[in-house]
């Protein structure tokens, strides 16, 4: 019997040794992703997409699996971009509202990530009308479900002001996962993802970001926000440094030292003597107990 609702097919919870991660993008996946577009779409061609999707997927590696099947998608959902994204956003499990246990069941929305990136912002695709609002809808609605990190990125690589001020809209959203986006997304040297190059060379227009962010109740956020912060740091340490020290100076929380201690790790493990000062200047109250987080 088939499902009378979306479902993610079954997947690992972690990396299984000697077992590539091209394989969540399997048949079972291609059936899954069939099984869901045709609950909310119901002209869905589900048997010609399983056919055109399998044809070709076993030959690629991951990320080459999740465009391909991008492109597959594409020439089975509406022609009209603004229609087969919005069949796609409605052909999602429940949002996560909380954060839970990192599995990589996530990963089956790769497909979907790169659809926005790849037609998501050219009006040509779109029948001549700016797809720009319907695809950060449904990037916001991707990353409650699955990183939008690599969405994302080519929107700020083309339209960066733009984006920039939809993701200070966002920066008080309730679920953590968007708020997560708004950092983790436009990190200049984000693992995985395209780099950022003009954040790379001026990094000053994230900074609002990281300083709304800094104090966030969520650690997922948090440690989002260190991570953006020692990226900055490759490039513009002395700026890094700046902030640490402004942080510190300026009555930090627990929270906000472990913050300034994880973005300077890197810098500190080559022994750069300004990075280890200003960690030391973090460290946590002797008299307070260990938490979670740890040094």
């Amino acid at each position: 019997m088939k499902p009378r609702s979306p479902i993610l097919p079954a997947a690992p919870k972690s990396i299984q040794k000697g077992t590539p991660l091209k394989n969540l993008l399997n048949e079972q996946a291609v059936e899954s992703l069939a099984n869901n577009l045709l609950l909310v779409y119901p002209s869905f061609n589900s048997h010609g997409f399983y056919e055109a999707a399998i044809k070709d997927l076993f030959s690629l590696e991951l990320m080459q699996r999740g465009k391909y099947l991008a492109e597959v998608m594409r020439a089975f959902l509406p022609s009209r971009y603004a229609e087969a994204v919005k069949i796609l956003v409605e052909s999602l499990t429940p949002a996560q509202t909380e954060v839970k246990e990192i599995g990589l069941d996530g990963f089956f929305y790769l497909p979907h990530s790169f659809f926005i990136s790849e037609y998501g912002q050219d009006p040509c695709f779109n029948e001549g009308e700016d797809p720009f609002e319907h695809s950060m809808w449904a990037i916001k609605d991707l990353t409650q479900r699955f990183t939008s990190e690599f969405a994302i990125r080519p929107f700020l690589i083309q339209q960066a002001a733009r984006t920039l001020g939809k993701l200070t809209e966002w920066l008080d959203d309730p679920n953590p996962h968007v708020r997560r986006l708004c950092s983790e997304g436009t990190r200049s040297r984000l693992p995985w993802g395209q780099r950022i190059f003009h954040f790379i060379k001026n990094p000053q227009s994230t900074l609002v970001i990281l300083e709304a962010l800094k104090n966030d109740e969520s650690l997922y956020v948090r440690r989002s926000v260190a991570n953006h912060l020692g990226d900055i740091a490759k490039d513009h340490p002395r700026l890094v440094y700046s902030i640490c020290t402004e942080w510190l100076e300026g009555g930090a929380s627990e929270n906000l030292k472990w913050v300034v201690r994880h973005a300077l790790r890197h810098p500190a493990k080559k022994g750069e003597g300004v990075a280890l000062e200003i960690r030391a200047l973090a460290k946590r109250n002797p008299k307070s107990s260990k938490g979670k987080e740890g040094f």
